[in-house]
């Protein structure tokens, strides 16, 4: 047995991955797979991006770019946040980095040390309480709960701050529930924290053009007085059907930029050139295909829905953000991961159990409903004739 660190056995994974792999492995073998596990857009990117990308490679854009991204990429993400959120960002505070993970494990390294405490949403993104575990902190989770359409509860979170207290992650629109937290409470939790100057937050942002019903997107970067302690996550993945690309960035406040450069410079030096010009051609060009991804998004929402209220022992709440519902199972008397291994052993559809997002997604499915309406229609009528 080799002496690794020890501190490796708290690190987690993320279990959609896990999923893939067994669903690829059963359509190898020649079953008829429907995935509706894994969390990323079933378009192609853009093609004006995709040229953009090829164009910087022909053009000779081989080598090392600046740690924190092309000087050109930083400014467009500003003038794009401004476009969006109506913010003043300084390009100087924005950090490219290669995905959204990397800013998670950043902003946890930065804060999380044996003694500290970090706060996360329970169910969710799964890499949250990995990192906060594998840093030595504490997790501290707050629930996320169907009867408040998994939005967080402003008075929740803060009743659960100490002393100890270092970071608080938010997630809005949230993974895995699709839920949207209202602008009333993140006006009560921004208020609130002004009793607790030495917290600070990191905002996940990065399903913020995704929001249907007539939302809007609050960004915590509207509330000036949590500047000077905001990391605010973002990127191409989601938006731009840019997965593969492995972009993403992260607005710092002045305290902390220095740090998260550094990072990057130990970590993995900069994001590769070509995917910056593709990014920065993302940002400048038109947005049609979002816009058509979006409503898309939002059509095959609807039914999914709706579909799933319709299986016996499922209950779905309304799905408001990013591309996942979140329906109960507990009237099926499975649990969550023998529900994910029956639907896809038997029915041959790829979910996702809710306890890989936390032990409070027991009871719950993840589907992604990025796929096609057919295939989500045929998913739900298999899952109903295996129940």
């Amino acid at each position: 047995m080799l002496p690794v660190a020890q501190s490796l056995s708290r690190l987690g994974t993320e279990s959609a991955f896990d999923v893939l792999a067994k669903a690829n492995k059963l359509a190898a073998e020649g079953k008829d797979i429907i995935n509706l596990g894994i969390g990323q857009p079933d378009f192609r990117t853009p093609e004006h991006i995709v040229e953009a990308g090829i164009k910087a490679l022909r053009d000779g854009h081989h080598g090392y770019t600046p740690a924190n991204g092309i000087p050109a990429l930083r400014e467009a993400v500003a003038a794009d946040l401004n476009r969006r959120h109506g913010v003043d960002v300084n390009p100087d505070n924005v950090v490219v980095v290669p995905g959204g993970k990397p800013t998670m494990f950043f902003a946890v390294l930065m804060f999380g040390e044996p003694g500290a405490e970090i706060m996360y949403p329970n169910p969710g993104f799964p890499i949250y309480e990995s990192v906060i575990k594998y840093s030595g902190a504490t997790p501290v989770p707050y629930a996320l709960e169907e009867s408040k359409d998994f939005a967080f509860l402003a008075e929740d979170v803060l009743s659960k701050i100490t002393p100890n207290t270092r970071l608080i992650i938010i997630n809005s629109p949230a993974n895995p529930t699709g839920g949207v937290t209202p602008k009333v409470e993140i006006d009560k939790l921004v208020a609130g924290l002004a009793a607790h100057p030495h917290v600070t937050l990191m905002s996940d942002e990065i399903y913020s053009n995704m929001l249907y019903g007539g939302r809007e997107h609050v960004s915590l970067l509207q509330y000036p007085e949590i500047r000077d302690r905001l990391i605010m996550l973002d990127g191409w993945s989601k938006t731009y059907a840019m997965t593969g690309w492995r972009i993403g960035y992260a607005v710092w406040p002045d305290e902390l930029v220095g740090h998260a450069t550094r990072l990057c410079i130990n970590d993995h030096s900069c994001v590769n050139a070509a995917t910056q010009y593709a990014g920065l051609a993302a940002l400048t060009g038109p947005q049609d295909e979002v816009y058509k991804m979006v409503e898309a998004f939002d059509a095959r929402r609807k039914i999914i829905v709706s579909e799933l209220n319709q299986i016996p022992g499922f209950r779905c709440a309304d799905a408001a953000g990013a591309f996942y519902a979140f329906p109960n199972i507990e009237g099926t008397g499975l649990t969550s991961r023998q529900a994910q291994d029956k639907f896809l052993t038997e029915a041959g559809i790829a979910t996702i159990a809710g306890t890989s997002f936390g032990a409070w997604g027991e009871g719950y499915l993840r589907f992604s409903y990025a796929n096609s309406v057919e295939n989500i229609e045929e998913a739900i009528r298999r899952i109903k004739a295996v129940l």
